[in-house]
């Protein structure tokens, strides 16, 4: 297992040559699997489930049209982004359970931090509950989404992966319905009132992988 970190801001259709690259040379037999840390620029992705209308302001940042599962996101500085290239023929051909690992990972991550993460039936990503906000119009509980997950296989090799907040301008997901959740809000861990580096976020991430992906 390769854990790859790029410093500075990578570039969006860089990254993503790189990726399909590197998941042929794994489904070839000819790399190891990889994980890789890094941060975009400022920019808004859209997944296989996009919608058009969830695009708010088109003209605000560049958008890029990719073949990983999901809606709209966006990607900026403060957030890191963890590509995931995992070979699913050795891991077992499950991609639901996949991307349940995937989950369970940013969750027992957030854990580190005593942040609660949760799962919600019918919305992609991981969620925590903000009781100090006022209650959405049917009484239900605020939440707001601190991680977000799509993935892409090709040849049971994965790529894409998931991102986690952490002190990226929040402002900018007003472009977009997030994941087409309009009705919920987002957050990151220096949002939630954590002194917490990105170097902090890398290393539970290093610590916790094993948990949702035993060797």
């Amino acid at each position: 297992m390769e854990w790859k970190t790029s410093q500075g801001l990578v570039d969006y259709d860089e990254a993503v040559a790189w990726m399909e690259a590197r998941a042929t040379a794994i489904a070839e037999g000819r790399a190891e699997e990889c994980l890789w840390f890094l941060e975009h620029p400022a920019l808004y992705t859209a997944g296989t489930s996009a919608k058009p209308e969830d695009l708010l302001t088109p003209d605000r940042f560049p958008v890029y049209e990719t073949r990983r599962g999901g809606q709209y996101t966006y990607h900026g500085p403060g957030q890191r982004v963890v590509y995931v290239m995992l070979d699913l023929n050795k891991r077992g051909r499950d991609v639901r359970a996949f991307v349940q690992a995937l989950e369970a990972w940013v969750i027992a991550t957030l854990a580190e931090f005593n942040i609660t993460g949760e799962i919600r039936e019918g919305r992609v990503g991981v969620w925590v509950e903000r009781p100090e906000k006022p209650p959405l119009p049917d009484g239900s509980p605020r939440e707001d989404k601190i991680a977000a997950i799509g993935v892409r296989l090709r040849k049971w090799v994965s790529f894409h992966g998931l991102s986690i907040n952490h002190d990226p301008e929040l402002e900018h997901f007003s472009g977009i319905v997030p994941c087409g959740i309009a009705e919920h809000g987002v957050t990151s861990l220096v949002d939630l009132g954590l002194p917490v580096t990105m170097g902090d976020l890398d290393l539970a991430l290093q610590k916790t992988f094993e948990i949702a992906f035993p060797s």
